[in-house]
């Protein structure tokens, strides 16, 4: 009975540390989720409040077996957010990794993309973020995009 007793207790404290999740985690999840946030409302305000001043939005596009990277404005994202259109705009994402390190954090992401409820494209986000007077910011974004070979996580 006192091994039953020990084991469950040893179970209960692991459970706790592995749910536990660090406060500086959740608040670079918040600032990512926050601009994804923006982009499935239309909400423009908060998805530019992810972003740090001078952000670096790419995409790595291929065409013809060659890969190139495109690099969009920042501004004229979150002007496109804000922009009232038909369709509801919703990346569904999985956080893969996170890595804190002080001020600097980098985000690794799964995504799916879906205009309406109609599949688009998946890929990978890589975000780079710093730590300010104003929390967490995005200062690099960077991602893949195709239309096939999307793991199934949801």
């Amino acid at each position: 009975m006192k091994r039953v007793l020990i084991l469950a207790l040893l179970c209960a404290l692991f459970g706790q540390k592995v749910m536990a999740q660090n406060p500086e985690e959740n608040a670079v999840k918040q600032t990512v989720n926050n601009l994804f946030a923006g982009m499935k409302n239309g909400d423009s305000t908060l998805a530019a409040s992810a972003f740090a001043t001078n952000s670096i939005l790419q995409t790595i596009v291929s065409k013809d077996g060659k890969n190139a990277v495109r690099t969009e404005s920042v501004a004229d994202f979150i002007k496109f957010i804000g922009t009232p259109h038909p369709q509801k705009y919703d990346e569904r994402i999985v956080f893969t990794k996170i890595l804190i390190d002080g001020p600097l954090a980098s985000v690794w992401t799964d995504y799916k993309f879906y205009i309406d409820e109609k599949f688009s494209h998946c890929g990978v986000n890589s975000f780079q973020l710093v730590k300010g007077d104003k929390g967490w910011k995005i200062v690099y974004i960077i991602d893949t995009r195709r239309k096939d070979q999307c793991k199934s996580w949801f």
